[in-house]
């Protein structure tokens, strides 16, 4: 039986006769056709799901859910997905996870310094692959015969292993749990606001870079957390200039036409948390796997990353 047609499930550019993203009809009814979340809606679950019990059990000894979104691919989320969660796990007394949902392109295994690692079965669930004590990981890079080879999975294989990654992996107790998405608004990101409506979802962190171009795109993404009730905790604009790593000297590589993340933040009425300037190191550490902030403190981008990461923790305390 569908759930009752309700305003709360019902997008905001639906059609007239819209049955709702909840409903079994969804994306499949006539009122359907041309309506540009119809492919969405169609491949989303929705009902009453049997394992989101499930789910809530095994999240309810996370004490924080954050996601790290972007409508545009190529702002760094991954990057910075990594980079915030070294940075939390400093805290001895910390436990961090990090959920990679980045079905067809994940890249967190490499950046955390664990390719080629596998993921290994208990009795309590799947086991997270450890890059120390208290910072965990899961991704399906652990699970691919090759890390050469493509994932071509349609939508429903991709909301199968994402309610795998929530209901089956033994998370144990966690301070932190960041799930690093793909670019967008589909599938991925409709499984994860659906599967974790229930346990509560603490934020979104919005990811964007300065040029219109990427800020169009992101956009997006605060509207899609808006229709689904994400809160936002803020937006960091990343690659803000390039600052050299000899003489420190700072350029603009790309122009914030539009005003860049700052005049964002305050057309949508949400925090600037902070803006991260390009470092070419950045880049040599994530290729290495290890964390930029260790390696290079004195860096003009450590120093904005820290400042971000100190506001989002000001906020959980």
């Amino acid at each position: 039986m569908s759930p009752p047609h309700s305003e709360e499930n019902v997008p905001e550019n639906a059609p007239e006769h819209c049955p709702g993203t909840e409903s079994d009809q969804a994306g499949k009814a006539s009122a359907c056709a041309g309506c540009p979340n119809q492919n969405a809606c169609a491949t989303a679950p929705k009902g009453p799901d049997p394992a989101i019990p499930l789910i809530t059990a095994r999240m309810a000894s996370v004490k924080h859910k954050i996601l790290i979104l972007s409508g545009k691919g190529g702002v760094g989320k991954s990057s910075f997905t990594s980079q915030l969660a070294f940075a939390l796990a400093h805290d001895e007394d910390s436990e961090v996870g990090v959920m990679d949902v980045d079905i067809c392109g994940p890249s967190i295994p490499t950046i955390m310094g664990l390719e080629g690692e596998q993921i290994h079965q208990s009795n309590s669930g799947w086991q997270p692959v450890f890059v120390q004590e208290n910072l965990g990981v899961m991704s399906i890079g652990f699970m691919l015969p090759n890390k050469d080879d493509a994932v071509i999975w349609r939508g429903p294989k991709k909301n199968g292993l994402i309610k795998q990654f929530l209901k089956d992996v033994d998370w144990g107790t966690l301070d932190f749990l960041l799930v690093d998405t793909p670019p967008g608004t589909s599938d991925e990101h409709l499984s994860v606001a659906s599967y974790l409506k229930e346990s509560g979802i603490d934020g979104a962190i919005v990811i964007t870079t300065p040029q219109e171009v990427a800020l169009q795109d992101v956009r997006k993404e605060i509207d899609f957390c808006r229709k689904v009730n994400i809160p936002i905790l803020g937006l960091v604009e990343n690659m803000s200039g390039f600052v050299c790593p000899n003489c420190h000297g700072e350029s603009v590589i790309f122009p914030p036409t539009t005003g860049g993340a700052e005049a964002l933040a305050k057309e949508m009425n949400i925090d600037l948390l902070g803006r991260i300037p390009l470092d070419p190191r950045i880049a040599k550490s994530c290729d290495m796997g290890v964390s930029f902030m260790d390696e290079y403190p004195d860096s003009p981008a450590s120093a904005a990353y820290e400042a971000v990461i100190d506001k989002l923790q000001a906020r959980f305390q």
